[in-house]
């Protein structure tokens, strides 16, 4: 037993006891944010509120991790003077330097809420360096409203009191092998515990929560930052944000060139149902009919109910994505917002209010809901879905059946979709958009499906054919729907996976997913091939333009069925630079430079033609167009006026 004598119980109960004296106290911080911007907040009952109080618990939890790492570690970590009085000293002092500062955001936010109508992020600090005068700003807030320093002051001071109401006894060890022992089993839990408090959870299907994420919990957007506190907000958000206004031009040039609103005057009577899908990494690649005039060599599709429904609807073989992860697929097709270097979706500006497809739907009377066999919240849908403003939110724990759990991602297709085609219509009209999983890493498909497609050239094709053959079967279903024959279906990747095809390895092609129209009413005409070049954010203006919605919409799109045709501009990033398509060539933007132009042909971007075209007019036009296009973007959702 003298082995267990070693386990350093005192101490660990002891660091138990202060971080969860950081959760108690970061509550209060959330309660007196809101109630001093309840305006601005709303809740209905008490009920809500503790509800994204105990949903912050995990924001908390990351951000307290965040700001004591060292502290944990130096409490935990084997120096044997541990319990000293002097070694407890200076975890005392590193303890409150650390959260005090940190704890200190959450009250400056109590102010800055009100102007900026999001929780602090790093963002605040691209301000802080064009201006002189922070310290007068700061001293005048406080002067203004001195209860956020009387506050603060009164719950640090309460918080030291605490703190120093339970002190560790001086202790050395007796025997040093199981004192250390004893001490790196305790490290490696804390360690692994700390990473999952971290990124929010354990799951493999879920990425590191983000700002969006606190959405998932809340029936307003505005709430969000109820469930978020400051220091998450603030850490999350550093070296993260390239989001700044720039200036190139005048408004009147992209009034006329960018054409930032459209309108649409199409007269519908009877409104269609909408349905949208996007599907999981489908790229344009595994579709026969979006190859038919690529000549590649010894092509195969692996799309073939997809390849028979395109013969029956309108198709655009020349379909770029907007952005690279699936969330980015969700604002690009549903809002018309494309990520550029950054996200927006896990920018500072993600939470704020957004026009889309939803809201228009919403304004009409739609019934809209947004369906995705995940873990509720996976990849931030839930959070986004909510800003947008779903009525509905359908996932694994709606489904309510693990049986048919991948044991990774999320409800296989097959039966996900049939569930999705079933609860669907209830009210009509509706917009449903639906989000697959099960053509993605780790490329399986259901153990009953062995043997039954082919294994294709890489691990995409198996699993994409399953998914195609779930598409299928969700058709079959749906014919029998009363709500089928007045439903406009709308299909598109939310990015790409792996290539294999030399044409699919070009640059510009690891954004080419397929765009596809569908109804089987033939008064909305969606029949043939367009070999124009579109894009996921033309989805939003081409079904505001299809239900009849005639009033302005905010949109970087085009409507891809209307009779006066706009110039298409395409926008995208790889990462490190925006991308444009405009007229006949292909522009690299730095955020400051044009530094490429390619001929639109050139889709590996194979010769920059920068230095033998800048001086040609068509160029020069093009090059102002993007610089344009992206000022607007910045100013847009810098300033809010995404709506």
């Amino acid at each position: 037993m003298k082995f267990f004598k070693e386990f350093r119980k005192q101490e660990i109960l002891l660091l138990l006891y202060r971080i969860f004296l950081a959760y108690f106290f970061y509550q209060i911080a959330r309660f007196l944010f809101w109630y001093f911007n309840r305006d601005l907040i709303k809740i209905d009952s008490l009920q809500d509120y503790f509800s994204l109080s105990f949903h912050g618990i995990a924001f908390d939890t990351t951000a307290i991790l965040y700001v004591n790492a060292l502290f944990i570690l130096l409490s935990i970590i084997p120096v044997i003077v541990n319990t000293k009085k002097n070694y407890q000293k200076f975890l005392f002092w590193l303890y409150f330097i650390t959260n005090g500062i940190a704890y200190a955001m959450n009250f400056g936010d109590i102010v800055y809420f009100r102007f900026s109508q999001m929780r602090l992020t790093s963002a605040a600090l691209q301000v802080a360096q064009h201006e002189n005068n922070i310290f007068k700003v700061f001293t005048s807030s406080i002067a203004q409203n001195p209860f956020v320093i009387i506050w603060f002051v009164l719950l640090m001071a309460l918080w030291i009191f605490l703190y120093k109401k339970i002190k560790v006894q001086e202790n050395k060890p007796d025997r040093l092998v199981p004192y250390f022992l004893w001490s790196t089993i305790t490290l490696c839990l804390i360690a692994v515990l700390a990473v999952g408090g971290i990124r929010g959870d354990f799951k493999h299907s879920t990425r590191p929560i983000n700002l969006v994420d606190a959405n998932r919990f809340a029936k307003l957007p505005s709430q969000g930052n109820m469930v978020l506190n400051s220091t998450f907000s603030f850490f999350r958000t550093l070296n993260t944000n390239n989001f700044k206004e720039v200036h190139f031009v005048d408004e009147k040039f992209i009034e006329e060139n960018i054409h930032p609103y459209k309108l649409y005057e199409r007269r519908v009577e009877d409104k269609p149902n909408i349905v949208i899908f996007i599907v999981e990494s489908f790229g344009r690649e595994y579709s026969g009919a979006f190859n038919r005039d690529k000549n590649i060599k010894d092509y195969v599709s692996y799309t073939p109910f997809i390849d028979s429904l395109a013969d029956q609807s309108l198709i655009f073989p020349n379909t770029f994505a907007n952005g690279r992860q699936s969330i980015h697929g969700m604002s690009s097709v549903l809002a018309g917002i494309p990520s550029l270097t950054d996200a927006f979706t896990s920018s500072p500006y993600s939470n704020q209010k957004i026009q889309s497809i939803v809201s228009v739907c919403n304004e009409m009377g739609y019934d809209t809901s947004f369906y995705h066999g995940a873990p509720n919240g996976s990849m931030g849908f839930l959070g986004f879905g909510n800003i947008l403003g779903f009525k509905h939110y359908f996932g694994k724990t709606e489904y309510n059946n693990d049986n048919d759990f991948d044991g990774m991602w999320a409800i296989w297709d097959e039966p996900f979709l049939q569930y999705f085609a079933k609860n669907t219509g209830k009210k009509q009209p509706f917009m449903a958009t639906v989000f697959t999983a099960s053509s993605h890493h780790p490329f399986k498909i259901p153990e009953k499906y062995n043997g039954k497609f082919k294994k294709g050239k890489n691990p995409m094709h198996e699993p994409i054919q399953y998914t195609d053959y779930a598409i299928k079967k969700y058709f079959e279903t749906a014919k029998k729907q009363p709500w089928f024959k007045n439903t406009i279906f709308v299909f598109t990747g939310d990015h790409t996976n792996e290539v294999f095809y030399p044409e699919y390895e070009k640059i510009m092609n690891r954004f080419a997913v397929p765009l596809i129209f569908y109804s089987p009413n033939p008064e909305y005409h969606l029949k043939g091939v367009n070999p124009e070049f579109a894009q996921q954010i033309d989805i939003y203006p081409t079904l505001a333009d299809l239900i009849g919605y005639n009033k302005k919409i905010r949109s970087w799109g085009r409507s891809l069925v209307n009779e006066n045709q706009e110039t298409p501009i395409i926008a995208n990033s790889d990462g490190a630079v925006e991308q444009f398509i405009i007229g006949n060539y292909i522009y690299r933007f730095d955020g400051k430079e044009i530094v490429g132009v390619f001929e639109k042909t050139d889709l590996g971007l194979e010769k920059n033609l920068l230095d033998h075209l800048k001086n040609k007019p068509e160029v020069q036009k093009g090059m102002l167009i993007a610089k344009a296009w992206y000022q607007d973007y910045m100013d847009r959702v810098i300033n809010r006026k995404l709506y």
